[in-house]
């Protein structure tokens, strides 16, 4: 059995933290650190761990931010000390991100010195929120710095949507501040990098799509290969959900002389169960076409309509007067994200994102009601 993710931080935590503060800062109560901790920080998940520290921390260090940040910093692993890192500094960050307002320089320094050790992307957020011109002013700096995890910083902490991280409603509102960061690091040496660039893009894609398709479709001339994973990557949402713009860019234009027809191998599924069913895509034209296929199944709500969702199906290409069959296999299984309903569903294939066929189909759930 895995072990739980709470496990990560836990009282071990609190000794190694309070071992790095009584290096650097002389007078601290390494014992009373420990004895404020130990009661209650068994019984808490993750980030309440975590948090129970940076509460301890704020109890027995300096209340002077400037001088508390000066003795973190010093807990930091440098060529001539061990110093604190990985998940010890979930920590940090909670400590700077409820001390340091007001000290904006301060914390971001202090942020920029700790991601080398364990990402700052959740510190970092609370200072874009309340100062953001301000912020992002130094933090579009840093994606020219030479150490990648600060790069990356730069463009994973700007991101309007991170998991985990509190939301930033301006810049779902309007990412256009965030667009200069992302376009210097398109073209970073590293993946890491690249890939926050493109899970940025895909979040601003899920508020303003015609503004991430029309950025991909700007840097997409003459694009490396990275760059064009990167992009693609960055439109995965969109692509998803059939955005005409977004699927011309990579080559999938709607399609008049590609047809679809849509055979089930039954109208009834019983819960749990499958639907199996065959795709025949026909070129009825004279030109070399390059298809994707995707396909949605309408699920019926609990008020008796649909709700579609969208599933990856693939990309081929068909001569003229080619046709091809794909046999798919859909599985109807109790997950915790969905609650199924009985009643009539529908399945509908998407071809570059229109549809192109469709079919009806009931789902029969046990008696004891909806899974």
């Amino acid at each position: 059995m895995a072990e739980p993710l709470k496990h990560l931080i836990g009282l071990h935590t609190a000794r190694d933290t309070a071992d790095a503060v009584a290096r650097a800062w002389g007078t601290f109560d390494h014992a009373a650190f420990v004895a404020d901790i130990l009661p209650v920080i068994d019984g808490l998940e993750l980030m309440q761990r975590g948090q129970c520290i940076a509460d301890a921390l704020h109890r027995h260090l300096p209340a002077d931010f400037e001088q508390t940040a000066q003795i973190l910093h010093a807990c930091l692993p440098a060529p001539d000390r061990v110093g604190l890192s990985g998940w010890a500094l979930l920590s940090f960050n909670q400590y700077i991100a409820a001390h340091g307002r007001g000290q904006l320089e301060t914390a971001l320094a202090l942020l920029k010195a700790l991601t080398p050790h364990f990402t700052a992307e959740f510190g970092i957020r609370p200072f874009i929120a309340e100062e953001q011109d301000a912020a992002l002013a130094i933090i579009s700096s840093w994606a020219l710095d030479p150490n990648h995890h600060v790069r990356r910083l730069a463009s994973e902490g700007t991101r309007p949507r991170l998991p985990w991280a509190m939301r930033l409603p301006a810049l779902v509102k309007n990412p256009t501040p965030i667009l200069p960061i992302l376009e210097a690091l398109i073209d970073d040496p590293e993946d890491y990098v690249r890939r926050s660039v493109a899970n940025s893009l895909n979040d601003i894609a899920k508020d303003h799509p015609d503004l991430v398709a029309d950025f991909v479709e700007r840097h997409s001339a003459g694009a490396s290969k990275d760059r064009l994973w990167l992009l693609k990557h960055a439109s995965r949402t969109l692509i998803k959900k059939g955005h005409g713009k977004a699927l011309a860019n990579f080559g999938f234009a709607p399609l008049d002389d590609v047809t679809a027809t849509l055979t089930l191998e039954s109208q009834q599924i019983d819960f749990p169960g499958e639907l199996e069913f065959e795709i025949l895509l026909s070129n009825t034209g004279k030109d070399m076409r390059t298809v994707l296929v995707d396909y949605a199944i309408h699920h019926q709500k609990k008020d008796g309509s649909l709700s579609p969702k969208v599933f990856k199906g693939k990309s081929l290409q068909l001569k003229p007067d080619e046709s091809v069959t794909i046999a798919k296999c859909h599985a109807f299984r109790p997950i915790t994200t969905r609650v199924y309903h009985p009643g009539a569903h529908r399945l509908e294939i998407m071809v570059n994102g229109t549809s192109a066929a469709s079919a009806d189909f009931d789902l029969a759930m046990p008696r004891d009601g909806a899974e």
